[in-house]
């Protein structure tokens, strides 16, 4: 009796330490709501311009060169030059549920989608980048491509 209330005992303190040393593989869930409501005050202040846009190494800054992006509340974005005005849709999402090419489950994505045909230069911007870094002045987003493994890179700062 006492050997088989031994073993019971050894058996559950092995249970025990079993579970407390076992890994949680459950993927943490992030709560991005904060950062992407940042965000997106952030854009909605002000205009924008881009300082660099770099598709996949070839420099096209200058195709953009004396356009003003006017990121508003309702998810409209605006890019003028004063003669000529572009309209599309935007938006900062969570897309830890997407299938990007981000090394990060859990990165905010910057999505621009202008209404334009595939021979205009706006046609390019229409993705859903990711945030690299972002400030009250500054926003650069980076895309990696699907098809060619190029990586875009776009900048916008901050009108004063």
């Amino acid at each position: 009796m006492k050997t088989r209330l031994y073993l019971f005992f050894l058996v559950m303190l092995s249970f025990s330490l079993m579970s407390t040393t076992c890994e949680n593989d459950d993927d943490a869930i992030m709560d991005n709501s904060q950062v992407i409501a940042e965000i997106t005050d952030i854009a909605e202040t002000n205009t924008w311009r881009i300082t660099s846009y770099i598709d996949s190494g070839q420099d096209e800054t200058t195709d953009f060169t004396n356009y003003t992006f006017t990121f508003e509340a309702g998810g409209t974005v605006t890019a003028s030059n004063g003669t000529n005005q572009v309209t599309g849709t935007w938006s900062v999402t969570d897309s830890s549920n997407s299938n990007d090419d981000s090394s990060s489950d859990d990165d905010i994505d910057f999505n621009i989608s202008f209404n334009v045909t595939t021979s205009s230069v706006f046609f390019d911007l229409n993705d859903d980048w990711d945030i690299v870094t972002y400030s009250s002045t500054t926003i650069s987003l980076q895309d990696i491509s699907g098809g060619n493994g190029g990586t875009d890179t776009l900048v916008f700062q901050r009108n004063n």
